[in-house]
């Protein structure tokens, strides 16, 4: 028996289909950024964070990786760092919309929701009423301001749906036996 896994093994000491694939080094390197928002797309904060920070190593600290960056964190619940980040991002790009709209989240999480109001009314205007998901963003942030009956705790717990370049929408938790 010895003999036969001996034989069945290679040069390595593993066996022919355990070998990893070699690297070409002709070959053209992964995107950091799309990395880190499939990554975000599957709740995987922590590793997109990983992964726009080797993007930021490529690239430097853009607009970008900044409001990626901020988002990620805001997963992660990690909300003083995220707001540091995407209130940068605005700052250096007050024209791009995403930044705007994901710092308008971070103020939704945090339970601002008059700035929020204000900031998604911001995004929406930079976008041109084309985002579904800024528009709804701002509609919540509205209904919150509204009613602030229907702010408790219970009623606020929120996830982070990726909507597509870089783009986040609050998407309230069902609640037990309930249906969004």
């Amino acid at each position: 028996m010895v003999i036969a896994m001996v034989a069945s093994c290679t040069e390595t000491g593993l066996p022919d289909d355990l070998n990893a694939p070699g690297i070409d080094p002709k070959g053209e390197s992964v995107d950091e950024i799309t990395v880190g928002n499939r990554l975000m797309a599957s709740g995987e904060y922590e590793l997109a964070l990983d992964a726009f920070t080797r993007a930021a190593l490529d690239q430097g600290m853009t607009t970008q990786i900044l409001t990626s960056m901020g988002t990620a964190n805001l997963g992660l619940r990690r909300l003083g760092q995220a707001e540091t980040l995407l209130r940068r991002a605005v700052k250096d790009d007050p024209e791009w919309p995403v930044a705007w709209n994901n710092l308008g989240v971070l103020l939704m999480e945090k339970g601002e929701y008059p700035e929020a109001a204000q900031v998604f009314k911001r995004a929406y205007a930079l976008d041109n009423g084309e985002s579904d998901a800024i528009r709804d963003n701002l509609r919540l942030a509205l209904a919150k301001m509204e009613n602030p009956v229907n702010n408790t705790a219970e009623l606020q717990e929120f996830t982070l749906e990726q909507q597509g370049d870089g783009q986040f929408k609050l998407r309230r938790l069902p609640q037990h036996g309930q249906e969004q």
